[in-house]
């Protein structure tokens, strides 16, 4: 039986990948770095530290990762704070008030930065559904590793298989499936090139996951 929901952010509650986007080549032209379309796409679902420290070895830098993480960061902040039409993902707001309606246990698993989800919860006012919040940023492993997985299904204080995850990215899907918990694919066109193969159910619409269809998955 589902007791317990976990949610990625990016992409999933929140459509900030143009943001990042921004962020993230603004700080490549700071520091002076091609990085191709490929490799990009290959960072989705990992936490800003570890893109950070990738970058470092890949293109040999001679900068400190965290130093590129504050310059990103930095880029972020401006973006967030002067983006007056950043919203909420069509229907997750709806499916959140659901779940939460029907006494579902609901987490927060996001690989972005406390500072970042805490600007989103704050913005949206996110806080009163949701009972925890972890952040890759402050684990000692990123996405694909499940340990923001583990972690997050034991704040439930379910057992993993009463919990579910809702995931946008490969890396994502990886760290839910690794973590032994089912997972739901969200394939959006916010999310590119991403293999939603991993997922046990694969969605394209929230409602497909209302509490009344997912219960009867369980």
């Amino acid at each position: 039986m589902l007791k317990a929901v976990i949610f990625d952010m990016d992409g999933v509650i929140i459509d900030s990948e143009p943001m990042h986007n921004k962020a993230y080549h603004d700080m490549f032209d700071e520091v002076g770095i091609d990085v191709s379309k490929e490799l990009y796409e290959s960072f989705t679902g990992q936490s800003t530290i570890n893109i950070c420290k990738r970058l470092c070895d890949h293109f040999n830098l001679d900068q400190a990762p965290e130093t590129l993480v504050q310059r990103k960061r930095h880029y972020f902040k401006h973006f967030f704070e002067h983006n007056s039409s950043l919203g909420l993902i069509d229907g997750v707001l709806d499916l959140i008030k659901d779940y939460h309606s029907n006494g579902l246990t609901l987490v927060l698993g996001s690989s972005a930065a406390m500072t970042s989800i805490n600007q989103i919860f704050d913005r949206f006012d996110l806080d009163q559904y949701f009972t925890a919040k972890f952040s890759g940023g402050d684990l000692k492993e990123s996405k694909p590793h499940p340990e923001i997985f583990i972690k997050s299904a034991e704040a439930t204080r379910f057992k993993k298989e009463e919990c579910m995850v809702i995931e946008d990215s490969t890396n994502g899907m990886k760290a839910a499936k690794n973590a032994d918990i089912f997972c739901v694919g969200y394939d959006s066109f916010h999310s590119k090139n991403q293999d939603y193969s991993i997922a046990d159910m694969v969605i394209t619409d929230f409602k497909e996951i209302s509490y009344d269809k997912i219960t009867k998955v369980f």
